[in-house]
């Protein structure tokens, strides 16, 4: 079988230096807030580029804190507006709502899945303070069209950059390209961890440090709670994970760019659209590689035959979600029909050479 991502594989790449780590953090006695989070704040932030980078819980948490504090600095309202992408992760929308802002649903353009800039003005009311750019499937999306338009209407831009970490803008990377930015260290992500985690990335002085003090109960000191936070942080044993991994992180897209470069050279059945690859390698690190076919259901069935596992990134769009009922009856088109037909390859920097051949040889066999 050749799996979707061999999590085991990508992690027993490291397995001497996460042991060796894993061991002296677990002899330190010392499990939050200890030097393995101050190690990975600081590899973080050179990284991408920022001034500050904050370990928190995971990608969500790190998503909600950027608008909760922006809410604790009066930037934001209860009811204001954010420009959303229709076609995301519902995680993107569920920290708008959570802090009871008005997600904006914008439909995507048909190249690169990610939200078309050129839709969001029509969108821009009076109460619009932010446009939420989600980095879809591992690749960049910015403009000069788009950082004009949030000087013109006086908005944010916030980055859910859960699956692009690496990917660059005009050599500026992901997460370093609007006003702060969200990660997510989930394990199937590119710089995984063992468990939950994320983080945040900002450089203006006073909304890193309010998130640093939502995110800790709200408390600046012990037991004096200036705001009404949350307990989301990072712990010990995965900022030591993240340690070991972060620097392997270039190399280990530029195998998944490989990867993805064989795959639209050589996948020729007329039945699959193939992702369009940007003109810059850089602006996408392929954190799946989703390819579109109107019989999926077949497709995904006869590749499972074939022994190679899929899976669907996402199956039903959020404004379908019964969690947000009250969108049920709103109309994306293309949103919808990308939700209908995307199915997401094998791709990871274990994949080997004979398994990516084995993976066009029976999609182009599939009638």
């Amino acid at each position: 079988m050749i799996k979707f991502l061999d999590l085991q594989k990508v992690n027993l790449q490291h397995q001497q230096e996460i042991e060796t780590r894993l061991l002296k953090t677990f002899r330190s006695g010392w499990y939050l807030f200890g030097e393995e989070v101050k190690e990975f704040e600081q590899n973080l932030s050179e990284y991408i580029g920022c001034q500050h980078a904050i370990g928190v819980a995971n990608g969500l948490d790190a998503l909600r804190l950027i608008f909760k504090a922006y809410r604790e600095m009066g930037i934001m309202k209860p009811g204001d507006e954010v420009i959303v992408p229709a076609n995301t992760y519902i995680a993107s929308i569920l920290a708008v709502t959570d802090n009871n802002l008005i997600p904006v649903l914008v439909e995507p353009d048909t190249d690169t899945y990610n939200i078309d800039i050129h839709k969001i003005e029509e969108k821009i009311t009076a109460k619009t303070k932010a446009i939420l750019i989600v980095h879809l499937y591992g690749q960049a999306i910015f403009s000069e069209k788009l950082k004009q338009l949030a000087k013109k209407h006086n908005l944010k831009i916030i980055e859910d950059n859960a699956q692009a970490i690496g990917a660059e803008w005009n050599g500026i990377k992901t997460g370093n390209l609007g006003d702060a930015a969200g990660f997510s260290f989930y394990p199937g992500k590119n710089l995984g961890a063992l468990g939950d985690a994320g983080a945040v990335t900002v450089n203006d002085n006073e909304l890193a440090k309010t998130i640093r003090v939502i995110a800790n109960y709200g408390s600046e000191q012990k037991y004096v709670n200036k705001y009404q936070g949350l307990n989301s942080r990072i712990d010990e044993v995965q900022a030591a994970i993240l340690n070991v991994k972060l620097p392997h992180l270039d190399n280990e897209n530029a195998r998944r760019r490989e990867i993805a470069k064989y795959y639209i050279e050589n996948i020729t059945n007329p039945n699959i659209t193939l992702p369009k690859p940007p003109k810059d390698e850089l602006a996408h690190v392929w954190h799946v590689f989703v390819i579109r076919c109107t019989q999926r259901e077949k497709l995904q069935q006869f590749l499972t035959d074939n022994n190679i596992q899929t899976l669907i990134h996402y199956p039903i769009p959020p404004h379908k979600q019964e969690a947000y009922k009250e969108w049920n009856n709103l109309s994306f088109p293309l949103t919808e029909q990308i939700h209908n037909e995307v199915l997401s390859l094998p791709i990871s920097p274990v994949l080997t050479d004979e398994e990516t051949q084995k993976v066009v040889k029976v999609i182009n066999q599939f009638k």
